[in-house]
């Protein structure tokens, strides 16, 4: 593998994708190998098949290796459900004013910085913002003069469950010596939202397909983060309970219906699908699609209620995630039922420039940054 190409290992709740790539010109990105596979993913924190996850990342990463060779490390997202953010805030002050250094922020936030335990092991950490002692908030305050400083720090710890998951696969591999852990929400937030978008503070929703992420990101670090087992594949399962109907079949009415077509409604949708013929109204396909989306939205709107920091009234709901286009006018149904302005947040990418692809990127940018920063 060439030195200014970097490994990651996506870990979506229904798929995991490898990817080898390197950052191309104007920030965009070199696929060199990609290799995706499914599997029962997770829920409540917890695989729903342990042993069948690690069958699935031994698969993934020996295709990867197979197809490029010479990898010495791998950079792994680590999703939302086994992941905790802490955050904390600390000051130090100076005898007298000063010139901050670089070694102040490290005193600073090491001193922050949670203790690991049985259950967590700290993966990452972040700034939000530091404050001086005349009360400007600033991102990098290296060279500013102040007899104090102050930080917002954020945390974030992995469960050592996915940690022990992971490492049952990644240990088949004897040439792969280091194993880098990357939180998704952290790595998502960062590269979709532009800088001067986080300088107050943003809302990124990621609806994924078993499991979705609610986050609130300010500065270079996240506020607010919260996921829950809620996805477009359990909008496809409230369909096949209220219709009868098999899982498979209810996932094909999902990319038939557009929830915003006025026209039509009268008619029928229909598939055939192990030899039997399913129709439906598109009327009674598109309430239920609706229902279904909004059991989603009042999880969402709990979440912004539970962040209670600061007043997100009239900041955009961001979306991205595999859960948005499935159903065409997902985001203007969300945006309708919590009466917000909704965006939808992807990568600025010729080919990738689609919401489901916003994880692997935002993997990718940060995986890079780490390797050019060692």
């Amino acid at each position: 593998m060439r030195s200014k190409s970097v490994a990651v290992l996506s870990v979506r709740s229904s798929e995991l994708t490898a990817v080898v790539a390197e950052r191309g010109v104007n920030n965009t990105f070199i696929i060199k190998s990609k290799y995706s596979r499914s599997y029962d993913g997770f829920a409540e924190g917890e695989f729903l098949d342990a042993s069948g996850f690690v069958i699935a990342v031994t698969e993934v990463v020996k295709n990867i290796v197979e197809s490029t060779g010479g990898i010495k490390s791998f950079y792994v997202g680590v999703p939302g459900e086994f992941l905790k953010l802490v955050n904390v805030e600390k000051a130090i002050s100076f005898s007298s004013s000063k010139k901050i250094a670089a070694a102040d922020c490290q005193t600073l936030i090491s001193t922050a910085a949670p203790p690991d335990n049985e259950k967590w092991r700290l993966i990452r950490r972040s700034c939000l913002y530091y404050t001086l002692s005349d009360k400007r908030k600033i991102i990098n305050p290296e060279g500013a003069i102040s007899d104090g400083l102050q930080g917002k720090f954020c945390f974030f710890q992995c469960a050592n469950s996915f940690i022990g998951c992971l490492m049952d696969a990644f240990k088949r591999f004897g040439g792969i010596g280091t194993v880098n852990l990357i939180p998704e929400n952290f790595a998502e937030a960062m590269y979709l939202l532009k800088p001067e978008r986080r300088d107050d503070c943003a809302v990124l929703f990621d609806f994924g397909f078993i499991s979705s992420t609610f986050s609130v990101v300010c500065g270079n670090g996240l506020l607010y983060s919260e996921s829950f087992s809620v996805g477009i594949g359990h909008v496809a399962m409230f369909l096949m309970t209220e219709l009868e109907i098999p899982f498979e079949v209810a996932q094909i009415f999902l990319k038939k219906i557009n929830l915003n077509a006025k026209e039509n409604l009268s008619g029928t949708e229909e598939c055939v699908f192990e030899g039997k013929r399913y129709a439906y109204s598109r009327a009674v396909l598109r309430d239920k699609i609706r229902e279904g989306l909004d059991g989603v939205c009042e999880t969402v709107e709990e979440c912004r209620r539970n962040f209670v920091e600061r007043n997100l009234d009239g900041k955009p709901l961001l979306v991205t995630g595999e859960g948005v286009n499935v159903v065409r006018g997902t985001a203007e149904h969300i945006s309708g039922r919590l009466v917000t302005v909704v965006e939808t947040a992807v990568p600025e990418i010729p080919y990738y420039d689609k919401p489901e692809y916003g994880a692997l990127f935002g993997l990718l940018s940060i995986a890079i940054d780490d390797k050019n920063n060692q």
